[in-house]
Formats: C-alpha cells, sequence, structure tokens
C-alpha cells in the first residue's frame, strides 16, 4: 500500500491532483491510498502531532502560512526517504526545492503525460528500494538489512559493523571491500574512508576533514576525498 499526501489550498487543484491519481491508480493497477490537506498548516500537524506518515507528498508551493517549501523541510526533519513532488504555477522557486530534495516539480496546470512520468519514476525507485537487501551472518544468525536503513557501515578490528538508522547495529564477520563493492552499486553509497561507507541520504553536513551524519556520528573524510566526496553529495542532492 502506497500513501500519498495532497496539499494544496485550491480546492480545484486538489480535485484534479486527486483525478489523476485515480485514473493512474487505474491504468496501473496500483494499491495506493491517499489523503487530502487544505493547507500546510494541517499537514504539519498530521504529521509532527498526529504521527502521520506518506511514501509520497504532493505539495502546492504558493500557499498561506506555511509555504510548501516549508512543509517539505518538516518532512525532511523527520523522513529522508520520502518523496517529495512540487506543483506550482512558477519556476522562481525550482532552486529552493533542491534543499530539500524534492523528487519533481511540476508546473501547472498539470499535464497528464507529465503527472504520469514523475509517478512512473518514483514507482519503480520505491520498488527497487524496498526489494534491496544485504544478507548478512552476524553473531545473532542470518540477517536481512535494507539496504535504505543503513546509514553508514565501518571497519573495526576485521569486524563490520553496520549501524542503522533505527540506532541498531550489526557487526558481521564479511570482508569490508566486499560490503563496499555491493554498496556502492546504489547511487546513494559513497566511501570518504578506507574504513568507512555511508549513505548519502543520512548526512548532516560535510567539513573539510569530517562528516556528520544526522544521528550525530562523525565519520573521517580522507583530504584526497574531499572535493570528490563533496561533488557526488551535490549530484546526489540534485538527482533526488
Amino acid at each position: 500500500m502506497i500513501k500519498i499526501a495532497i496539499c494544496d489550498d485550491n480546492i480545484m487543484e486538489l480535485k484534479n491532483i486527486v483525478e489523476l491519481i485515480n485514473e493512474y491508480r487505474l491504468s496501473k493497477n496500483l494499491n495506493c491510498e491517499y489523503t487530502i490537506f487544505q493547507s500546510g498548516f494541517e499537514l504539519v500537524s498530521a504529521i509532527e502531532f498526529n504521527k502521520q506518515s506518506f511514501d509520497i507528498y504532493c505539495l502546492d508551493i504558493v500557499m498561506p502560512v506555511l509555504t510548501g517549501i516549508d512543509v517539505a523541510k518538516t518532512i525532511r526533519r523527520l523522513d529522508r526517504s520520502a518523496n517529495i513532488i512540487f506543483t506550482t504555477c512558477s519556476t522562481e522557486f525550482a532552486l529552493e526545492s533542491y534543499s530539500v530534495r524534492a523528487s519533481n516539480y511540476l508546473l501547472k496546470p498539470i499535464i497528464k503525460d507529465n503527472f504520469f512520468a514523475t509517478f512512473d519514476e518514483l514507482i519503480d525507485r520505491m520498488s527497487i528500494e524496498q526489494e534491496a537487501c544485504l544478507v548478512v551472518k552476524s553473531s545473532m544468525g542470518i540477517e536481512k538489512i535494507l539496504v535504505s536503513n543503513i546509514a553508514y557501515a565501518e571497519i573495526v578490528r576485521k569486524k563490520v559493523l553496520y549501524y542503522l538508522v533505527s540506532g541498531k547495529i550489526i557487526q558481521s564477520n564479511q570482508i569490508f571491500s566486499h560490503v563496499c563493492n555491493q554498496l556502492t552499486n546504489f547511487p546513494s553509497y559513497v566511501q570518504p574512508h578506507r574504513s568507512y561507507i555511508i549513505n548519502m541520504m543520512y548526512i548532516d553536513c560535510i567539513d573539510a576533514l569530517k562528516i556528520t551524519m544526522q544521528n550525530g556520528s562523525i565519520v573521517p573524510l580522507s583530504r584526497d576525498k574531499t572535493k570528490e566526496i563533496k561533488t557526488k553529495y551535490l549530484d546526489y542532492q540534485m538527482e533526488e
């Protein structure tokens, strides 16, 4: 079940998006549900106080009190992997949308072909992410780890430690170079240091010689890799 949030202060625009989603759902035989919000404040309240979460957010940018960008920043504080689609009548916010890693930016009036193409891309990506996992032999036995749940991994005294977003740490006797080869097949992973590989989805900031993760962990950054990692992170943000 894919959960979609639609937020727009214009009733007619909401109706149009709902019609497009219903048409897309029927044409693709997609199992999904959507919830309508008529203001950014209403959606933020649902996220922060009612603990609601969604896989895809369709956000109008120009709304009173809380703009779509404001709402997206709240979403990103709580969920780095959710897909955000901005809808707007103007291109002036395109650059700002990159700061919250928007998946796409649709101009109004929304054209059916553009809407369907955007959802095709998102659904394909979500399917890949849901299926992508590592099978790891740990001290607890055989464990399956979703690739999207790994914040970073490091090698310590010939042991590979996986640091999960949940805070759990899984220890394995795998060969670290093999782990790196597996994870670098996914576009969100980079190796900033010979002993670490990280998921760029969970980076908080990059300094000259270190990377701070969202959980507060510090990952060393090799001096000769600083420019490369910063470029890859910028490219990743732009693509997302």
